[in-house]
């Protein structure tokens, strides 16, 4: 559904008031019309600041999602030493015990108002968004041809592509730590393997998409630290005062 609803078929098309069918018409054109209309008029043609706006005015308007995402994802985090007790005390395979580990799982969940698929929702709501405002940064012709710092919009840039594997690192890290998540190995090796992905694919693609990522990167992160320590005292108070 993703897949489609990103049109991912016509990538390469630039993106006009002719463009045709609901994607283009409601999704990717007022996004690419929004970048072109600060970066001329507010901006004097900079592209580079009409992103950088853009971007964050995109990440205002999901924040309550991802902030659900997060207190979703934090109060997952903190069970998991239970989680854990429990799973080693259901350890058997057999249908009985299998049935009591459901149980005493979901009554866990019960316990502490956790529900394990609320971190998923609020990812499948904002990808339409997301990926939109990727296709009007690639299909927007203007964007290609203006620079911004020390690159060029429509071509890769190495410097900018480390900064974008960085930022996404300490993002992770930052997700990550004063968590049981630190201890978890697929954690961890989501905690090398992503930034180095995202890098990789900044390093070939336009900086204009590395720049949206960058600046992403350092709201998630400015986001997390702000919502994280309020978010974690309400769930030790609403839970006894402990992590556990």
């Amino acid at each position: 559904m993703t897949a489609v609803l990103s049109g991912c078929f016509n990538i390469d098309e630039p993106i006009t008031p002719e463009s045709e069918g609901i994607w283009n018409s409601f999704f990717v054109y007022p996004l690419s019309f929004l970048i072109t209309y600060i970066a001329e008029d507010i901006f004097t043609h900079n592209f580079g600041m009409a992103i950088v706006i853009v971007t964050i005015l995109l990440r205002t308007l999901i924040l309550p999602l991802n902030i659900k995402q997060l207190k979703s994802t934090q109060a997952m985090q903190m069970i998991q030493p239970e989680l854990q007790e429990i799973r080693e005390k259901y350890s058997s395979k057999d249908a009985e015990t299998q049935q009591k580990l459901q149980q005493e799982t979901m009554s866990l969940f019960q316990r502490h108002g956790v529900n394990p698929l609320a971190g998923c929702l609020p990812i499948f709501a904002q990808m339409p968004i997301l990926i939109a405002f990727y296709h009007a940064i690639s299909r927007t012709e203007e964007i290609s041809d203006y620079g911004f710092l020390w690159f060029q919009l429509g071509d890769p840039s190495p410097i900018l592509a480390i900064i974008t594997s960085a930022t996404t690192f300490a993002q992770q890290k930052i997700m990550m730590s004063g968590s049981s998540a630190g201890d978890n190995p697929q954690m961890k090796v989501m905690l090398y393997v992503l930034p180095v992905m995202i890098g990789v694919f900044a390093f070939f693609f336009p900086s204009a998409l590395a720049l949206y990522w960058v600046v992403g990167n350092f709201f998630m992160i400015a986001q997390t630290l702000l919502i994280r320590k309020p978010m974690m005292r309400e769930f030790e108070k609403n839970n006894g005062g402990s992590k556990k």
